[in-house]
C-alpha cells in the first residue's frame, strides 16, 4: 500500500480533485523561500479566489523548510518532505472534515482507534471553546478522557496576532510506543506523536482587534507523508521506513559502510541530496550561490560533501550522482520534472562538488598557515569557526588536524561561538520562514497585475520569444526575471516603460475565464509552470494586450495601478536578466 496513492484514492471518492503540486519555488511570495506547507500554494483561494476545479481539493505538495537545518540527522527531521492535503473552499466544515479523518485513519490506514487522540481549541476572550468539533470527535468513537482541550499556542492558526482569516484547529495524536496505551490523554507525554491537522478558518481578524465569523468558511488540512510512512511500518526511525530504503542502500554501498554506526552522517547525505535534487530539478532554474534559494542548495550540498567525507566516501567519484540517481527514480512516478530535467540535477551536484573541492583545499592551505604561526598549544575559538565558516571545515576536522600536529582546540569557545550564530541565523531567517497568508493585500495585487503588463512589453520591445522565469512581489516594490541574452539599454527599458504606462491610462479591463489547459495554451494563454496548473485552468486577460494562466488575484481595471517605473535592470543568472520596478 503506497500512503499517497491511497489518500488521493479515498479523498476523491468523496467528490475532490485532484490537483498537482506547486513547484517548491513560491510564486510572487516574498515571505518565504520555498514552499514550506500544502496550504501555500492555496493562498489565493483561501483568501476568496474561486478554484477552477472547484470547492474541494486533494494533493500532496512538496515542501521544503530549513529552519531547522541543524536538527538535520535525528531519527524525524527532514528539509524537503511531502505533505498531504484535502481542502474545502466553503463546502464542507468540522463535522464532516473530522468524520473524513477518522474514516480515512481507522478503515483505509486500519489504525486502531484506542491509538488515537485529539487536541481542540479551548477558547479565550475572543473565541469560545470548540464545541463542535469536540462533540464531532465524540461521535467518531474518541472518548472524553482522549480529548485535550489546549490554549491558542497550540490550537490556533495562523496565530493570534495575526490579521485576516483564521481559525481554531484540532490535532490528530497516534500512541507511537510498544508501552501500554493510557487511557487519558496527555499532549505533554512524547509518546503521542502528531500526524494529521485540520484547520478550520471561520473568523476574519479585524484589524481593531475584534473577530467576525467569515460568510465562507474553509478547512485546510495538512498530514506529513515521512511521518506517517514511518508510524504505519512500526519504526521510530523514519529513515529505516521504505520512503528512504533505496536511498540509504545507496549511501551505504558508495561508503561500503552499514547505516547502524553511521546513522547520522547518512541521514544527512540522504536527506540534504534529496532536497537539492528538488530544488535543482525545480522550474525556476535555482541554482548554488550566496543568496536565498542558491545559498540553501550551497549549503545543503556542501555539508552532504562533509558527511561523506566523514564516512570516507571518495569525493572525487561519482558518489553523489549515484545517490542522486536513485532519489529520481524513486520519485520520478509522482513528479515529472525529475525525468525532464534529470541532467540539470546531476550537472548541479557535480559542479558544486568540484567548487567546494578546491574551497577544502584553500580551508587546508590556511589550516597550515594558523598552525604556522599558532605559539600556544590551543587553537582558539575564531580561528576555528573562520575555518568552519569560511571553509566548510566541520569542527571535527580540524580537531582531527591539530591533533595529528599535538595541539587542542578551543571545542567550548567554538560552541559558543556556533550557537550565537545559530542564533542570529534563525533571527534573520524569521521573515524569510514564517509562511502564512502573505502578499494579498492591496499594494500586492497591484504589483502582481503589473508584472502580466511587463511581460506583454517586453515581448514587443525585446524579443516575442521572451519568457518569465520568476518574480518576487512586496508591497513596495515588483522583481521580475525574463529569459534574455543581452543587457537592456536605456531605449529599450524607456520604451517598456512608455508601453506599460500607455496600457494603464487606456483603463483595460482585467477579465478571468476557465477552461481546459490545453485551450488556454492554444489560444496563446501564457504560462510559467505549466505543470504546476490543473486540466481546468483560471485566465486572466488584461484587454487584447495580456492573457496568462494565474491564479490571481488582480486588479479590475488597468487604471488601478498608478505609474510604472522601472528602478534597475540586472544580470540574474546566465540568460536571464531582472527588472526591478515601482508603482507611484
Amino acid at each position: 500500500m503506497n500512503l499517497k496513492d491511497e489518500y488521493i484514492k479515498y479523498f476523491v471518492s468523496k467528490g475532490h480533485k485532484q490537483i498537482p503540486s506547486a513547484p517548491v519555488v513560491p510564486e510572487n511570495d516574498p515571505s518565504v523561500l520555498f514552499n514550506t506547507a500544502g496550504m501555500q500554494p492555496l493562498i489565493p483561494y483561501l483568501m476568496g479566489e474561486e478554484h477552477p476545479y472547484g470547492k474541494r481539493l486533494v494533493d500532496y505538495q512538496k515542501c521544503i523548510r530549513t529552519n531547522d537545518l541543524d536538527s538535520i540527522g535525528d531519527k524525524t527531521h527532514h528539509t524537503f518532505f511531502e505533505m498531504l492535503g484535502n481542502w474545502s473552499l466553503g463546502d464542507y466544515f468540522k463535522e464532516e472534515s473530522i468524520a473524513y479523518s477518522m474514516e480515512f485513519l481507522t478503515k483505509v490506514l486500519k489504525i486502531p482507534i484506542q491509538r488515537l487522540a485529539v487536541t481542540v481549541f479551548k477558547g479565550n476572550d475572543m473565541v469560545g471553546r470548540d464545541k463542535v468539533s469536540a462533540e464531532a470527535w465524540k461521535r467518531e468513537g474518541i472518548s472524553e478522557d482522549r480529548i485535550a482541550y489546549l490554549g491558542e499556542e497550540n490550537n490556533w492558526w495562523p496565530n493570534m496576532e495575526n490579521f485576516g482569516p483564521c481559525g481554531s484547529d484540532t490535532e490528530i495524536f497516534y500512541f507511537n510506543s510498544k508501552d501500554e496505551v493510557p487511557e487519558k490523554f496527555d499532549p505533554e507525554d512524547d509518546r503521542w506523536v502528531e500526524i494529521w491537522n485540520n484547520v478550520f478558518m471561520e473568523y476574519n481578524h479585524n484589524q481593531d482587534g475584534t473577530f467576525t465569523e467569515l460568510p465562507k468558511k474553509n478547512v485546510d488540512t495538512g498530514m506529513g507523508y515521512e511521518r506517517v510512512v514511518a508510524i504505519l511500518e512500526g519504526t521510530d526511525d523514519n529513515y529505516k521506513s521504505s520512503v528512504w530504503k533505496n536511498i540509504i542502500n545507496t549511501i551505504e554501498r558508495v561508503s561500503n559502510r552499514s547505516y547502524e554506526g553511521n546513522e547520522e552522517s547518512m541521514r544527512i547525505i540522504a536527506d540534504h541530496i534529496r532536497t537539492s535534487v528538488f530544488i535543482s530539478a525545480d522550474t525556476s532554474q535555482i541554482k548554488p550561490s550566496n543568496t536565498d534559494q542558491g545559498y540553501i542548495l550551497r549549503r545543503l550540498i556542501r555539508r552532504s560533501i562533509r558527511h561523506a567525507k566523514k564516512l570516507g566516501i571518495d569525493i572525487n567519484s561519482d558518489w553523489e550522482r549515484e545517490i542522486a540517481i536513485s532519489i529520481m527514480d524513486e520519485y520520478s512516478k509522482y513528479y515529472s520534472e525529475l525525468v525532464e530535467n534529470r541532467d540539470v540535477v546531476l550537472d548541479v551536484l557535480r559542479n558544486e562538488k568540484l567548487k567546494f573541492n578546491k574551497t577544502l583545499e584553500k580551508g587546508l592551505r590556511e589550516f597550515e598557515k594558523i598552525m604556522k604561526n599558532l605559539d600556544e598549544e590551543v587553537l582558539d575559538k575564531d580561528d576555528a569557526f573562520r575555518l568552519y565558516d569560511t571553509f566548510g571545515f566541520p569542527i571535527e576536522l580540524t580537531v582531527e588536524l591539530a591533533g595529528e600536529r599535538g595541539r587542542s582546540v578551543d571545542i567550548k569557545g567554538f560552541k559558543e561561538k556556533f550557537k550565537a550564530h545559530q542564533e542570529l541565523s534563525r533571527t534573520q531567517s524569521k521573515g524569510k520562514f514564517k509562511g502564512g497568508l502573505a502578499g494579498g493585500g492591496s499594494e500586492e495585487i497591484k504589483y502582481h497585475t503589473a508584472t502580466h503588463l511587463l511581460n506583454a512589453a517586453l515581448k514587443i520591445v525585446v524579443d516575442k520569444n521572451v519568457h518569465q522565469k520568476g518574480s518576487n512581489i512586496t508591497s513596495e516594490r515588483m522583481r521580475f526575471d525574463f529569459s534574455c541574452d543581452h543587457k537592456l539599454s536605456e531605449e529599450e527599458k524607456k520604451r517598456v516603460e512608455d508601453i506599460v504606462n500607455g496600457w494603464i491610462n487606456e483603463g483595460l479591463e482585467v477579465t478571468k475565464t476557465e477552461m481546459k489547459k490545453e485551450e488556454a495554451l492554444k489560444s496563446g494563454a501564457e504560462c510559467m509552470f505549466i505543470e504546476k496548473y490543473p486540466d481546468i485552468v483560471t485566465v486572466y486577460s488584461i484587454g487584447d494586450v495580456s492573457k496568462e494562466l494565474c491564479g490571481g488575484p488582480h486588479v479590475k481595471n488597468t487604471n488601478e495601478l498608478g505609474h510604472f517605473r522601472i528602478i534597475k535592470e540586472e544580470s540574474s543568472s546566465t540568460g536571464v536578466r531582472r527588472i526591478k520596478a515601482v508603482l507611484e
